[in-house]
């Protein structure tokens, strides 16, 4: 079996701006006007400069469905349409077209009951061709449904459950872990990772025959520990491949090798929730409102939307501005959730919001 390790084919690769971190850290944000005469802001600097799209296809989706408490992962096919996944009714991935049109949805994972409340719990999405055909690899966030694979029509090809996974790994006592699965990534082989971001702290590695292989990690803060990886990619820029997970609570990025071994660490992130590559370009959405753009050489080039005062209102409790739309502005990030590239170099934002909210970032 064929097997492509990028949930996103990208067939051009990004050029690496050499522009220094300072010029990065203070982005243009204009409320500009574009060839077409709309306002839409414009942030970023030099290279890396965006079209600001905000709420990109809300207006195409019908009546009778929203993204519920929050729009949560999105991943990119082969054929340019978007899936978002969110916690709304109905079902828990929404299709839309290129231009923003709504397509369908897909059931993934079925509305679930927590209280008295009915909602559907689509958390992490990855696409990988295998064989010639695409699939949608997905993590509930939910021990209940925890972990699937399905076809872009939405026809199930394996769900794996808790104990499933954890009778895999080998734990002696189960019953005192956690488990809520958040996202999954790609090997070189045709394997794969399950990270289990909101409980155990630990990701689950299998072959490509569905193998379980080995459990990475753990809770704590130590090189090799996580807490909350939230999410991880195949970083591949250099030509070695290599494990680099959103350690998010500890605030830093970890590279491992291909056998699980602990590489490197590196800092100076907010609470990274996500990861996506293009070209010598690593993408890391974080949830304390900016999304950071890394070069080959590991340094930020770009911090989309970075603002200390604003990020002070978002992360204001009084504020409340996961759930006061109103209070938004335009070019500016509450919470971003993940994000990714498409093959022209835009970059799509889902964020953590009541309501859902999908940001496409239009390479000027």
């Amino acid at each position: 079996m064929q097997h492509q390790t990028n949930r996103r084919k990208f067939l051009h690769a990004t050029a690496c701006s050499t522009a220094a971190l300072t010029a990065a850290s203070s982005p243009l944000i204009l409320g500009a006007e574009d060839k077409a005469g709309s306002k839409e802001p414009i942030v970023g600097t030099g290279e890396h400069t965006y079209r600001c799209i905000h709420h990109w296809g809300r207006s195409s989706l019908p009546a009778t469905h929203n993204y519920g408490n929050a729009s949560h992962g999105v991943s990119v096919d082969q054929q340019g349409f978007v899936y978002i996944t969110h916690t709304g009714t109905p079902d828990s991935v929404y299709v839309f077209d290129p231009e923003g049109k709504f397509v369908k949805s897909l059931a993934g994972f079925h509305s679930v009951m927590k209280g008295n409340a009915s909602t559907a719990s689509g958390h992490g999405i990855d696409i990988r061709m295998e064989g010639g055909e695409e699939f949608l690899y997905l993590a509930a966030s939910y021990a209940k449904k925890s972990f699937a694979k399905m076809s872009l029509k939405g026809e199930l090809v394996w769900t794996r459950s808790r104990d499933e996974i954890f009778e895999h790994a080998g734990f002696a006592n189960p019953q005192k872990l956690g488990f809520r699965p958040t996202n999954t990534s790609f090997r070189p082989d045709g394997g794969y990772y399950l990270g289990d971001g909101y409980g155990s702290a630990y990701l689950y590695e299998y072959d490509a025959k569905d193998n379980f292989v080995r459990a990475i990690g753990g809770p704590g803060e130590q090189n090799g520990q996580f807490r909350t990886p939230h999410g991880q990619w195949l970083d591949a820029r250099d030509g070695i491949p290599k494990l680099v997970v959103a350690d998010r609570a500890n605030s830093r990025l970890q590279w491992f090798d291909m056998d699980g071994n602990h590489l490197r660490t590196q800092g100076g992130f907010l609470f990274p929730a996500d990861i996506d590559s293009q070209g010598e370009l690593l993408l890391v959405p974080d949830l304390h409102a900016r999304v950071t753009i890394l070069d080959i050489n590991h340094q930020p080039i770009a911090q989309l939307g970075d603002d200390p005062a604003w990020r002070a209102r978002v992360l204001d409790k009084n504020e409340s501005m996961r759930t006061s739309p109103k209070k938004w502005v335009n070019g500016k990030f509450i919470h971003p959730h993940d994000a990714c590239f498409d093959v022209d170099g835009n970059i799509f934002v889902t964020e953590w919001v009541r309501g859902g909210r999908v940001t496409k970032l239009v390479h000027a």
